[in-house]
């Protein structure tokens, strides 16, 4: 959606988004974003109306620094605060992402959105450089480049893959299916009114209403964070099975749980922890699954976005902010006045170019902040100093290359491959 609404503004682009959701209140629970998804924000001009939706001044004199305070919670009824971590200069936001989406939906021309559309396969038109997209209902629809923003269990990643096995590359085969990270997380939304009740409302000291909180443990942590202008609690409790990663996951993605069932995980933990857990009714119960890295996003005029390209653990909140970077460099390449349908495909590759090796590493760093949340990790352990410190290095890329200047880069490189493709034509 954010990729639909950069490309607006470009006249000579027409964007059509096919959603497959019948709604957006269908999609999805928080979204968290970062102060570098804040500069795209801003370099996009929808900082203010971001700011608005989270209900702080428009102007950012209310931005929230980055407060995340962990808890060592499982040596018995009392815990213990570990430490308190603070990005300076890091604003961040927490969102529904049912409300981001119609947000953003709002900010496109009449019909751009087509609701209950679910891409069933596509391919390349004969003798033209159109793809064919098919949806599930059976109506069919060409366009010049397709996005496939589609998610994990990506349809357009399937059909780009098994293509480039067939031609010739049988290895590709592998990168299709997502795998299991051997992670169970029960996700939840708490109305406030029902946290306030309970007694951890704003008037204590940690408070899942308050800065995000995280209770930390042997092979299992719980986060909590508010969501919707306070309305919600956004809460999750992960279980880890560690020699399980890898393997295949049997029974459903995501499924209903219960009260009790998320209670017996935590069973033991410190007292704070246990009331929290009192006020959720309805948990869902989700298998978290990643994707290998891949080799390649694009393929001719097709490419991919978001979780399609690069589905990844939740230990960075970063899967929504990643997916707003992808959009900014690809309609950034895309709109470059030296774009023709001629040139659709380097265009592609540029955007490949900068977003495979940046969105790989936040990957990585994601995976390797699991284990240290829940004293698991080579680089940290059970030892505190150490634990703090490394926790610290694996959120360094936020400070990383401006946006800005990764869209300049994509731009000279695509420059470079232009120049020395007429090179060799003469």
């Amino acid at each position: 959606m954010c990729l639909a609404v950069a490309l607006s503004k470009y006249p000579d682009i027409e964007t059509v988004v096919y959603e497959a959701a019948g709604n957006f209140q269908e999609v999805g629970a928080g979204v968290m974003l970062w102060g570098r998804t804040w500069r795209i924000l801003t370099l996009l001009g929808l900082d203010k109306a971001f700011r608005d939706l989270a209900g702080v001044a428009v102007d950012g004199s209310q931005d929230p620094p980055f407060n995340w305070t962990y808890r060592r919670s499982d040596m018995g009824s009392e815990g213990y605060k570990i430490d308190t971590v603070t990005l300076p200069s890091c604003p961040m936001h927490n969102y529904h992402r049912a409300h981001v989406l119609e947000l953003l939906a709002g900010m496109l021309p009449e019909d751009t959105v087509k609701l209950g559309k679910r891409v069933a396969s596509y391919q390349r038109v004969a003798d033209s450089s159109l793809v064919a997209v098919t949806f599930a209902d059976g109506s069919v629809v060409t366009c010049d480049v397709l996005v496939g923003c589609d998610g994990i269990r990506s349809v357009v990643r399937r059909y780009m893959f098994e293509s480039l096995a067939e031609k010739g590359l049988p290895e590709m085969k592998k990168y299709i299916e997502p795998v299991w990270t051997g992670e169970t997380l029960y996700r939840a939304l708490i109305p406030s009114e029902h946290v306030s009740k309970l007694g951890l409302g704003g008037g204590r000291k940690y408070s899942v209403l308050g800065d995000p909180l995280m209770y930390c443990g042997k092979n299992k942590h719980f986060m909590g964070y508010p969501i919707g202008r306070g309305k919600w609690a956004n809460v999750g409790g992960f279980d880890t099975h560690p020699e399980a990663a890898g393997t295949l996951y049997s029974g459903p993605w995501v499924q209903e749980s219960s009260s009790e069932e998320l209670r017996g995980v935590f069973a033991g933990w410190e007292s704070e922890l246990q009331e929290v857990l009192k006020s959720i009714e309805k948990p869902t119960k989700w298998a978290i699954h990643q994707l290998q890295p891949l080799p390649t996003y694009t393929s001719g005029p097709v490419a991919l976005l978001g979780d399609a390209a690069h589905a990844m653990t939740t230990h960075h909140a970063s899967g929504a902010g990643q997916a707003f970077e992808d959009a900014y460099i690809l309609a950034g390449v895309l709109g470059h006045p030296s774009v023709t349908r001629r040139s659709i495909s380097l265009a592609l590759k540029a955007y490949e170019h900068i977003r495979l090796p940046s969105a790989a590493d936040v990957m990585s760093r994601s995976g390797k902040t699991g284990p240290i949340y829940e004293f698991r990790s080579p680089d940290s352990g059970d030892d505190h100093t150490s634990w703090i410190s490394a926790l610290r290095k694996q959120f360094d890329w936020i400070y990383g290359e401006d946006p800005a200047k990764q869209l300049k880069s994509a731009t000279e490189w695509m420059a470079k491959q232009q120049l020395a493709s007429s090179g060799r034509s003469k």
